[in-house]
């Protein structure tokens, strides 16, 4: 018996089919340990050494792994094709070793780049050892980003309030977010017109050119810069007699494209179906892992992380063969083509993404695949058979068109057009939106040197420029792959953690800063730019592909990289927070305080009129306050209020008046975020508020909303059951509704103020019945009931493995393995922690203690910073 180790459990139960029942697969459920979330995981004074954690439910899955072993001699470890991969395999075989778990085994490491039974049969012919370059450039990379977050976040928690961390690369794609916004708001549109001709051939046809020369000199895109120019051009070309002065055809070869890589799949999946990198790859993951065909589980497509373009020698061959049989042969090149990439890490080894089997087209799997998994499925093959596909061929032509206008100048208009030869790749695919106009179907009518041609209209044409386009998830892919940040297992992990951080949220598939992500940005511009350029991190990368290259020392970058940021750090520790405001100030400047329309200075208090506007950081966060405080209390969000660019001043914004009681509706920004207030504080009662939530744009709200939204909480109906009421109303993660201390979440904001009794009920029986059948956290094992009832656990603690019953928990005595534990000495460890329960309640109370003094607040904020959850990083 042979003992594999993979990653998921639907890989192990489908590899396990295809081996036979010589072979145990067990799954790892992905890493098995990592770096506890608190200060001391790496540690630089002792070269970098690092503590592993191992959760529960690991440690669980790890000893199944041991006691398989014991009746084997050999192990295999087949976990995914990449760096998590290897060092996966890696925290496997560590722990094994520590548990004595490996002694007089064989250990084998194998990689196969698609599920299917020819890959996995053919890589277990070729095992090797675990690749210890690879291994290192993942503990290099965990090392650094652990690094990085634990040092720079609690400067962020001091100086910045509000902030939650920053990160390696995590700080770098925020930056690319927020210079694009100061790009935007810099932006001042320019005016320009153009000059359009509709045109006619000798033989009558129609076509269309635009001006492009005056007197021979090529006009630029802004050289007509308003009507009265545009209208002055049009006048001397009145009754103008225009010819043909050049026709000029020349064939163009179009290639495909190469096979999809991870960056490549994300950014056309967005482009074409709408998905989002992290639901492109959710499907490309159950693509990957297979579906039932023919009664077998069959992984549909190879690797889907991979920074490779090229495909196996097989692989060209099968695409090529269906080629020919679906397309014929003027559609096969002669030779097959080979792609290569400048990605310089280890994973270019890996092949591109592709079908397992490219004859199994698309309309074959159409039954047997969800639509967002035939989507997916049909793009990466369509892109795959094009990419071996022949080349299309092109005919452009470029014709000028001459006239003398009547101010006595040259005018030269061009027309252009394309004629597909032989479509080539293109008959199957073509990259962006399906429904985009065709570049190369727009053709010109037979024109010759000298043909006078007929003149329909001369159109002048106002447009402006526009500012660079927001980022979207694609677009900030492929600038991140152009500056060599992060990898292809990263980005999907990045947008997570910036949207999880409020730093940035998405606006019709756009990424827009938010102002805590402008701020983070900004500080760390002012204070760690060197951490947040581009070609630094871009150098970093580098070096990591280096140690997995095996050509420099992990530990070295290390040291180097330690060096340094200790130092720019260190200055930092004694800056003050004026120092901080100031620096802020002076770079969100145009963001923060916005030119005002009634033409005074953009920082003059608008309550006052002679206090300074300037950011205040307070407990929650920054706000902009007056320099005038207390005599002055005028507050705002950073972000100016209406939409408009002004601000919200502390009256708030008029909405509207409520039809019933003719009370004022308004708008306010308050130190929790925006909400709107019924009528005003009257003597002993506070006004009617109301949460905006959090999805919801405040300048979009009319009086309509606004009074729904103050009309919650909502009463949904007395429960059948109980007799007591269940409300609906919105909560910090949403639209819930309540009843007698249980929450159940609402799937849609506008249930809130349509859910009936019988729904409402429903969702409340559910969520009972799924709190009932949730597992205890921390449990490892259930030894059953207590001879006194009740069951009994054994869990996983802090300070270790103990067993509990009701109130009483037992610590399992060192050396014993949680799991082997018995329900008979549970009950034994526990009589015996009862019984000194008992004995301490016996003994002779002590002396009462004075009551303690409250503890100053200086010290009572340290003593919350400690005990603060630690910043999440993300392991790019």
């Amino acid at each position: 018996m042979t003992v594999v180790v993979v990653e998921s459990p639907s890989k192990a139960k489908t590899i396990n089919k295809y081996l036979g029942k010589d072979y145990t697969v067990l799954a790892s459920y992905g890493h098995v340990r990592d770096l506890p979330p608190k200060d001391g995981s790496v540690r630089p004074d002792e070269d970098f050494a690092m503590s592993w954690e191992v959760d529960g439910k690991s440690a669980k899955r790890v000893s199944d792994i041991a006691a398989a072993l014991k009746d084997t001699d050999r192990l295999i470890l087949a976990t995914d094709p990449d760096r998590e991969g290897e060092a996966i395999s890696w925290h496997v075989l560590e722990i094994l070793k520590k548990k004595g778990a490996l002694k007089g085994k064989e250990i084998d490491r194998v990689v196969f780049n698609a599920i299917t039974k020819q890959s996995v049969l053919e890589a277990m012919k070729h095992p090797r050892q675990v690749d210890v370059a690879l291994v290192d450039a993942y503990l290099a990379r965990r090392a650094l980003d652990y690094l990085v977050g634990f040092t720079l976040s609690p400067v962020l928690w001091r100086k910045l309030p509000g902030s939650r961390s920053a990160g390696r690369v995590q700080s770098v794609a925020l930056r690319l977010i927020c210079d694009r916004e100061l790009e935007i708001e810099a932006f001042r549109a320019q005016e320009y017109w153009t000059i359009d001709g509709a045109f006619t051939s000798p033989r009558g046809d129609a076509f269309a050119a635009r001006l492009a020369a005056i007197d021979g000199k090529r006009l630029g895109k802004l050289d007509i810069g308003n009507e009265a120019s545009a209208t002055a051009i049009v006048s001397a070309l009145k009754g103008a007699h225009f010819a043909i002065d050049s026709v000029e055809s020349k064939p163009v070869k179009r290639h495909p494209y190469p096979p999809f890589r991870t960056a490549t799949l994300q950014q056309e999946a967005s482009r074409k179906l709408g998905f989002s990198s992290a639901k492109t790859m959710q499907v490309a993951q159950r693509l990957y892992e297979g579906v039932n065909i023919g009664g077998e589980v069959t992984g549909l497509i190879t690797y889907m992380r991979t920074d490779g373009v090229d495909l196996a020698g097989e692989a060209i061959a099968a695409t090529r063969n269906a080629i020919l049989k679906r397309f014929g042969e003027p559609y096969l090149p002669s030779v097959p083509r080979k792609y290569t990439t400048k990605a310089k890490n280890a994973q270019e080894a890996h092949e591109a993404i592709r079908p397992t089997d490219l004859f199994r087209f698309p309309e074959n799997v159409r039954r047997i695949l969800d639509p967002d998994q035939m989507a997916l499925y049909e793009l990466i093959w369509k892109r795959t058979i094009a990419s071996q596909m022949e080349s299309a061929e092109i005919e452009r032509t470029t014709a000028d068109i001459g006239a003398k206008g009547n101010d006595g100048k040259a005018y030269s208009f061009r027309a252009t057009g394309s004629v597909v030869k032989f479509d080539g790749f293109l008959k199957l695919y073509q990259e962006g939106l399906d429904d985009e106009e065709d570049e190369d179907s727009r053709r010109l009518p037979a024109l010759a040197r000298g043909d006078g041609v007929g003149v329909k209209s001369i159109t002048p044409e106002q447009h402006f420029t526009e500012p660079p386009p927001r980022y979207s998830e694609a677009s900030l892919i492929k600038k991140m792959e152009e500056l060599g940040i992060g990898r292809p297992s990263t980005y999907t992990a990045i947008f997570s953690v910036l949207r999880d951080r409020g730093y940035v949220r998405v606006d019709k598939k756009r990424l827009v800063p938010e102002d805590k992500g402008r701020l983070v940005t900004a500080f760390l511009e002012a204070f760690f730019k060197r951490y947040v350029e581009y070609d630094f991190t871009a150098n970093l990368e580098e070096q990591l592909d280096r140690i997995s290259n095996g050509e420099i020392d992990w530990k070295a970058v290390l040291r180097d990289f330690w060096l340094d940021f200790t130092g720019a750090v260190g200055e930092i520790q004694e800056l003050r927070i004026t120092n901080v405001l100031d620096a802020l100030n002076e770079i969100l400047g145009p963001h923060v305080f916005p030119e005002r329309a009634d033409g005074q200075p953009a920082r003059t208090c608008p309550s006052c009129s002679n206090g300074q506007l300037s950011l205040k950081l307070g407990k929650f966060g920054a706000f902009v306050g007056c320099s005038n405080y207390p005599d002055c209390r005028f507050t705002r969000q950073i972000t100016p209020g209406n939409g408009e660019g002004e601000a919200v001043p502390a009256e708030g914004l008029l909405i509207g008046h409520d039809p019933e009681t003719g009370q004022p509706v308004t708008r306010r920004d308050g130190r929790f975020g925006p909400y709107l207030q019924l009528g005003e504080a009257a003597e002993g009662e506070k006004p009617r508020r109301a949460s905006i939530p959090k999805k919801t744009d405040p300048a979009s709200i009319d009086l309509e909303t606004a009074l729904r939204l103050l009309s919650l909480p909502r009463d949904v109906g007395v429960h059948p059951e109980t007799g007591k009421p269940i409300v609906a109303n919105f909560g910090r993660f949403g639209p819930f509704i309540l009843h007698d201390g249980t929450y159940a979440t609402l799937s849609d904001p506008e249930e809130v103020y349509t859910v009936g009794l019988n729904r409402a009920v429903t969702l409340l029986a559910e969520k009972k019945e799924k709190s009932a059948n949730r597992k205890r956290p921390g449990a490892l094992k259930d030894l059953g009931q207590h001879p006194d009832g009740g069951p009994v656990h054994v869990m996983s603690g802090r300070y270790g493995a103990y067993v509990k019953w009701g109130k009483i928990n037992a610590t399992i005595p060192a050396g014993k393995e949680p799991e082997e534990t018995t329900l008979e000495e549970a009950v034994i460890l526990l009589a015996a922690r009862a019984g000194k329960g008992k004995a301490k309640k016996a003994a002779k109370p002590r002396a009462a203690k004075a009551p303690a003094k409250k503890a100053p607040a200086k010290k009572a904020a340290a003593k919350r910073a400690k005990k603060a959850t630690s910043p999440d990083e993300v392991s790019a």
